[in-house]
């Protein structure tokens, strides 16, 4: 299979491996004191632990899970807020599947829809406005979220909303930037990060140089790495040459998709639409400042927050995790999943205490689904 099976050779991975090793030992990393490398995407996590890459990179490289899971950073407030929407008369509320499970503070989504909310599944904003179109007499409201892999879908659906006069259509707008949170993690001192593996598909979209920061102001690599195997140790390995030259550089491993300067379409349609909230609420990281996008005035009719008098148009009112979660702590690369204590016994995909262990994309089900109870007994 072309750019599949290709990144998947074994062969070329012994030999990665095998400069992996040789790099690790050149500079002196060791189980004792490894170089700690976060990877930010949380697909890249997936990968990591699919193919076994935490256990066959030499001991001296630890991977930290960074905060790449849009879901799994949605604070619990937004959930609610969600809820509360989808909770209104005449209302179709409408999300990717991803979200429907993630606990709020008393329900999900999920079990507000078994409770009598119009809350339905799907796999584009262009399904909700197909809905809107179908439901003239409701109000349609899509729930946007997403990094910048997945805002420009949304803006484009916005635009083809105002162009049809669509009034019954709006957004949720949930969508943020990846890296802001990056900046705010560097910035704190208890974090120990020497090197970085940039998220592929969001770079897809904005190019490579909003990283050049990483680089220029804190000194540390960073590698926009594909999710395959050979994509993922190669950029390893891009990593751990940087450090052993004492350099501090983005290079782009993953070129065959990312173009340097991203997608202009893309790029232009976010323009257009999304401008900067002063801050954004994450899990496990607070309000970070211009970390996230609204829809600007001349697309407020398609604002939900808006419409509804809810969210950041209004008071709002934070809601704590549950207690012993370690969610935000795992999503800012301080634990690993299993040094929470309700990993595998309060939290499980079945019934999930916090977002990671609910999301594709989520560091606590990537070690579930990898790992299962074995994880869970070490």
């Amino acid at each position: 299979m072309k750019f599949a099976s290709e990144f998947r050779d074994p062969k070329a991975a012994r030999a990665l491996l095998a400069a992996i090793a040789r790099r690790a030992e050149q500079i002196g990393a060791s189980r004792e004191k490894p170089v700690h490398i976060m990877e930010i995407c949380g697909g890249h996590t997936h990968s990591i632990f699919r193919y076994g890459l935490d256990k066959l990179v030499h001991e001296g490289v630890e991977f930290i899970h960074g905060p790449g899971c849009p879901v799994c950073v949605l604070p619990r407030a937004r959930i609610d807020e969600s809820i509360q929407i989808a909770r209104r008369p005449g209302v179709i509320f409408t999300t990717f599947g991803d979200a429907m499970r993630v606990p709020g503070r008393s329900q999900s989504l999920l079990q507000a829809r078994a409770a009598g909310a119009d809350i339905r599944m799907v796999y584009s904003p262009l399904d909700a406005l197909a809905l809107a179109r179908k439901y003239p007499e409701r109000d349609v409201v899509f729930f946007g979220l997403g990094f910048e892999t997945t805002t420009p879908s949304t803006a484009l659906a916005i635009q083809q909303a105002a162009r049809e006069g669509l009034g019954n259509f709006s957004v949720f707008c949930n969508h943020i930037t990846v890296p802001e949170p990056i900046h705010a993690l560097l910035k704190d001192p208890h974090m120990v990060l020497d090197g970085f593996i940039g998220p592929g598909h969001v770079s897809m979209v904005i190019g490579v140089h909003p990283y050049d920061f990483i680089a220029r102001d804190f000194q540390k690599p960073l590698v926009v790495a594909g999710f395959e195997p050979t994509d993922l140790l190669q950029s390893v390995l891009i990593v751990l040459d940087q450090i052993a030259e004492g350099r501090a550089e983005v290079e782009n491993q993953y070129a065959r998709v990312v173009p340097e300067e991203g997608n202009p379409v893309s790029l232009a349609a976010i323009a257009d639409v999304y401008e900067r909230r002063p801050s954004f609420e994450w899990r496990g990281l607070g309000e970070i400042d211009a970390s996230g996008l609204r829809i600007r005035p001349k697309y407020a009719a398609f604002d939900a927050e808006e419409k509804f008098g809810i969210g950041y148009a209004v008071a709002r009112n934070p809601a704590p995790e549950p207690e012993g979660c370690a969610c935000g702590a795992v999503m800012t690369g301080r634990v690993k999943p299993t040094a929470c204590p309700h990993f595998g016994k309060g939290c499980t995909p079945e019934m999930p205490l916090g977002a990671l262990m609910v999301s594709s994309e989520g560091a606590c089900a990537a070690y579930w689904q990898y790992g299962g109870a074995r994880v869970a007994a070490e």
